[in-house]
């Protein structure tokens, strides 16, 4: 993938990980639509943006508004290239005393409004014959971490919508890209929910002393760039971690290979 022209939607991109990835889209010459639920915190990120841009607030969660930002999308520039489901919330606490209320609201932003995100993407892309998707999942979605029941079950479930969808568009020329970074300096686990559902409101030391949110956006942009399926952007332990359960290239394109083969046509053909 080349950046220079091209166009991409970040969702989350008030704060952290997503605006890094939209202020490196930027500076490799690219367009950057910004979604988010805060207008202004996203007019002030597009402000510091040295490219063309396009402010689209709504909530992950509205169906509706997701509709008519995805119409926009598409129209601004012809087209998205690049498509990052970024939003998401995280978690504190332990699952003996959390609320379920706190699952359904972590599982409903982090996966099913993420896959609401592509799922109205993938059929212009499919199309068009190119595009990328790339899903911000979190080492927590390769290995279970405790305090993060909610958010391990949401990024895990979110990593096999991508590695699922990837296969079924292996031969449309749409590439899809799951995206796991370890500690990352933001505001995650201040905004993270505790187990009555209020945020936290304080930051973790692992994550104060995390990497820098340029840095990591820099390098899973490269990734993408390269083509890479799983991109593990951690550092020490949480590295290994990430590596230990990287899923070998040559699964993905055995999976691929069904796709090819014409396994969806027969499964259809059996009223699978």
């Amino acid at each position: 993938m080349t950046f220079e022209g091209k166009t991409a939607w970040i969702t989350g991109a008030s704060s952290g990980i997503g605006a890094a990835l939209a202020r490196e889209w930027a500076r490799r010459g690219g367009k950057v639509i910004l979604s988010g639920r805060d207008d202004s915190r996203l007019a002030a990120v597009a402000q510091n943006l040295a490219a063309e841009s396009l402010v689209l607030p709504f909530d992950v969660r509205d169906d509706a508004a997701l509709a008519r930002a995805t119409e926009r999308a598409l129209t601004w520039k012809g087209g998205v290239d690049l498509a990052v489901a970024n939003a998401g919330i995280s978690q504190r606490s332990v699952a003996l005393e959390t609320d379920m209320r706190v699952y359904r609201e972590i599982i409903e932003v982090d996966l099913v409004a993420q896959i609401a995100f592509a799922q109205g993407l993938i059929g212009a892309m499919s199309k068009r014959g190119s595009g990328a998707l790339a899903f911000i999942s979190s080492i927590a979605g390769k290995v279970g971490v405790p305090m993060r029941t909610a958010y391990s079950a949401a990024k895990f479930g979110l990593a096999g919508y991508a590695d699922a969808l990837r296969a079924e568009l292996s031969q449309t020329g749409v590439t899809v890209h799951a995206i796991y970074p370890g500690s990352i300096r933001t505001d995650v686990s201040r905004n993270a929910l505790t187990a009555d559902g209020s945020a936290r409101g304080r930051s973790d030391k692992v994550i104060d002393e995390g990497i820098d949110p340029d840095v990591a956006a820099a390098e899973m942009l490269d990734a993408i760039a390269a083509g890479t399926r799983e991109i593990i952007v951690a550092q020490g332990a949480e590295k290994a971690m990430g590596e230990a359960r990287r899923t070998p290239d040559a699964l993905f394109d055995q999976v691929a290979d069904m796709v090819a083969r014409g396994y969806i046509e027969r499964m259809k053909g059996e009223g699978a």
